[in-house]
């Protein structure tokens, strides 16, 4: 890339799936310039839906996780920068301090910073063995507590508290999952889909409350379980807080980029100011296809997005406006998400439920806008190319007069 006007170095503060990403299509674009991932983690970009599987499972060392190894990214000239947090952004100066007092400059910057665990503010959330899980040094220090552990309470029963439900089901110890609405999964999908898996994790002898707000964890010294607004006490070893997560944009707000839970940014992955692009978990879009601006924490999106802020920094614009996907792993369960079921006016069954392998399909106005699939892979795939159709819009395929 030999252009004079092109950036002559890259920054990008977070070094995860969309940091890693961003880096290879540069390079696959032409990019020859200087690119830095600066990430707070000790470790090279690694794969994060495995945490909370086999990774949990296994016990396996933190590079069964990685993306690449180390030689990859040497070859691809690309600066890893790693357990050193960026702290502050001067956009004017363009100019990234990071915590060990070293400053970065750059032409362009990258914000790929990702997401944090909620934290609850209730007594006894800072005690000994309460845990989240967002990164490896969290399922260590888990995996080392669960060892001792008969009794666990989860309190949240989205992907990550049932997927950890299943693992520790799985061990033998005792599962108690605690969930402030009325049914699980409930922000991400229909009753069929939550009432499929109570069922299932009820028959593997999962203890499931819910409509059960937590009103305090339990102990002094270390947590020994948690009470209930209702006044129920569960005791457990182990109390893990799966009650979703944070955009990490606390740094770019400060530095003056708008945010909203997630750093917004346009079709191009571009924030407000000159120069700096957000990507994955910790950025805002607007999508054309669901008429809404979207956060979206998913593999997908962290890969394809980077693919757009790559391209759209190349000087080579494509509007980015995902047919988004998910999937999660409980006991021999595949559940697989295609699309946005949330604002649907119609659904249909495909299949049967009690069979263990059916799909979910959700409109809106006569548009499909996404399928739900238990262990049905084909229904899947069918699906996304299905919604895609369905839903594009004119305007949602290329970005016009951007260059």
């Amino acid at each position: 890339m030999s252009d004079a006007r092109a950036p002559r170095r890259i920054v990008v503060v977070g070094a995860g799936q969309a940091a890693a990403q961003l880096a290879i299509s540069l390079r696959q674009g032409g990019f020859d310039g200087g690119i830095v991932v600066v990430g707070d983690e000790p470790y090279l970009p690694y794969q994060r839906p495995p945490l909370s599987k086999k990774f949990l499972t296994e016990r396996g060392q933190p590079d069964s996780l990685f993306l690449r190894p180390a030689d990859f990214w040497r070859g691809l000239d690309v600066d890893m920068t790693l357990g050193a947090a960026a702290r502050a952004v001067d956009c004017r100066r363009k100019l990234v301090t990071l915590s060990d007092g070293r400053e970065l400059d750059y032409d362009v910057l990258v914000f790929a910073t990702g997401t944090r665990a909620r934290t609850l503010p209730l007594r006894g959330v800072a005690l000994p063995y309460v845990m989240s899980l967002r990164a490896i040094g969290d399922v260590h220090k888990l995996r080392l507590a669960l060892d001792a552990a008969e009794r666990v309470v989860i309190v949240g029963g989205g992907y990550i508290g049932l997927e950890v439900a299943a693992v520790m089901r799985g061990e033998g110890r005792a599962v108690t999952v605690v969930e402030a609405e009325d049914r699980l999964l409930k922000r991400v999908t229909s009753p069929v889909i939550s009432d499929f898996f109570e069922t299932l994790h009820r028959r593997h002898g999962v203890d499931i409350r819910l409509n059960a707000r937590l009103a305090e964890v339990a102990g002094d010294v270390r947590a020994t379980g948690v009470v209930l607004a209702s006044g129920d006490v569960i005791n457990a070893d182990v109390v893990l807080l799966a009650t979703g997560a944070h955009a990490n944009d606390e740094l770019a707000r400060e530095a003056g980029l708008p945010c909203d839970d997630g750093i917004v940014v346009d079709e191009l992955a571009r924030a407000s100011l000159p120069d700096i692009y957000a990507i994955g978990d910790c950025a805002r879009l607007p999508s054309r296809r669901y008429r809404r601006s979207l956060r979206l924490e998913s593999v997908q999106n962290a890969i394809d997005q980077a693919k757009a802020a790559a391209a759209s920094i190349l000087g080579q614009p494509v509007a980015y406006d995902p047919v988004p996907w998910f999937w999660s792993d409980q006991y021999d369960v595949k559940l697989q998400i295609a699309g946005l079921s949330d604002g649907h006016d119609d659904s249909a069954i495909v299949g049967a439920p009690a069979s263990g392998r059916f799909s979910v399909e959700y409109r809106q106005q006569g548009r499909l806008i996404a399928v739900d699939a238990v262990n049905e892979a084909r229904a899947h795939m069918m699906a996304r190319r299905r919604i895609a159709e369905e839903t594009a819009t004119a305007d949602a395929v290329a970005y016009e007069g951007a260059a």
